[in-house]
């Protein structure tokens, strides 16, 4: 009778315990619940939707539409022969999980010039990246200049971008990205992380250009590496279509005066130029001589502040 008793404690005992166990599961799992949807909430989310028409001459903004923390300004306002737009981030920099959407389309005969506030800063993650996704469109007989100012990446960042262009076949494009992989300038090393960077340009639908970066896990490491930056932390590329003999030769003429490397090459009408920098700055006045080489117009009031 005793040991019936015990066993009959026992099982109750492994009842209580169970659902005691059952209830911190439960627990367990709302509160996972509950922070998912706080760190959710708490993501930056911005969309920019932006169409440029010619007009009288000039270029206007067709349609603007703004969403998140996403801003866009005109500085230089309407019906100018190239409007200027600036992009505004709100956020103050963009962490894992913040998600950024910005679509352009020039229309016939239009021009226009997009640059940002200031430099992007990507920060750390230990989750999900900071994803980016840019669609650039060009109708016959406009122009684009994409030159926003570069990004920086801080050690553990993530960063997925993509750039996607589609161009008719008498369009006008120059595309510039910089990335710097921590301020030198400040001690600062990116020894980790994730970047990502996906590149497609069609002409008349067709692919004319495709490239895809990525550096994982050691970062320091990689750029150290001859083959990748041989030790620089701040690389950019230049694409200019349609490029020619005369643009490659305008940036070759000036390869003395760089202070970190510069190549450049043509083919099929695509002229495009990689840079290697020791840091930040030095990377950036090259890059404000190869853009204005390469374009031929005068650089957004941004870039030379």
């Amino acid at each position: 009778m005793d040991f019936l008793v015990a066993q009959e404690k026992a099982d109750v005992t492994a009842d209580v315990k169970a659902d005691l166990m059952a209830d911190v599961a439960v627990d367990v799992s709302d509160a996972s619940a509950r922070a998912a949807k706080t760190f959710a909430a708490n993501r930056a989310v911005g969309r920019i939707a932006l169409s440029v028409a010619a007009d009288r001459g000039g270029s206007r903004r067709a349609r603007v539409h703004e969403a998140g923390s996403l801003r866009v300004r005109f500085p230089n306002g309407d019906r100018r022969r190239t409007l200027d737009a600036v992009i505004v981030n709100t956020a103050g920099g963009m962490t894992g999980g913040d998600r950024f959407d910005i679509a352009i389309e020039v229309g016939a005969g239009a021009r226009l010039t997009v640059t940002t506030a200031a430099a992007e800063k990507i920060y750390r993650s230990l989750g999900p990246p900071t994803q980016i996704a840019v669609k650039l469109s060009v109708a016959a007989g406009g122009a684009l200049a994409w030159l926003p100012q570069e990004t920086i990446l801080f050690d553990q960042a993530r960063l997925r971008r993509s750039v996607e262009v589609d161009l008719a076949g008498d369009a006008d494009l120059i595309l510039a990205e910089a990335a710097v992989f921590g301020r030198s300038a400040m001690g600062e090393e990116v020894v980790c992380g994730g970047f990502f960077d996906r590149w497609r340009v069609r002409v008349a639908g067709a692919l004319v250009f495709a490239e895809t970066v990525r550096l994982d896990g050691a970062i320091a490491q990689h750029l150290a590496q001859r083959a990748a930056a041989g030790g620089g932390v701040a690389v950019a590329s230049v694409l200019k279509l349609r490029g020619d003999d005369s643009s490659v030769a305008a940036v070759r003429a000036m390869q003395h005066s760089f202070a970190g490397e510069v190549g450049v090459s043509c083919w099929n009408g695509l002229a495009v130029a990689r840079l290697v920098a020791p840091d930040g700055a030095a990377l950036r006045r090259d890059l404000v001589s190869v853009v204005t080489a390469l374009d031929g117009a005068p650089l957004p009031r941004l870039w030379l502040s």
